[in-house]
């Protein structure tokens, strides 16, 4: 991991314990090549979590917005998780 990315998740990790008591529901946001190979890996990466996953196509269909509301244990299981989807080719966390 480079040192910019290491950084950002340090200042996430901060952020999300001071703004929530553990365990927490957590809103991860993605955007994804529309190819449904893709989209099922992220519904897979939180497969028996009890996650609310919502799939939207884009206009042109290229990409799928996927919204994953899902009960974290803390800041640490979070990142995990973005870290465990980032190996998604074409992934993009918001």
């Amino acid at each position: 991991m480079d040192k910019k990315t290491e950084e950002f998740y340090i200042r996430l990790k901060e952020e999300l314990d001071n703004s929530n008591a553990w365990p927490a529901e957590y809103l991860y946001k993605f955007i994804v090549p529309s190819d449904s190979h893709k989209i099922a890996q992220v519904e897979a990466a939180f497969n028996q979590m009890g996650a609310v996953i919502k799939t939207t196509q884009s206009k042109n269909g290229n990409f799928t917005s996927i919204s994953v509301n899902v009960t974290m244990n803390s800041s640490q299981q979070v990142i995990d998780k973005y870290l465990e989807v980032s190996t998604i080719e074409g992934i993009i966390s918001l």
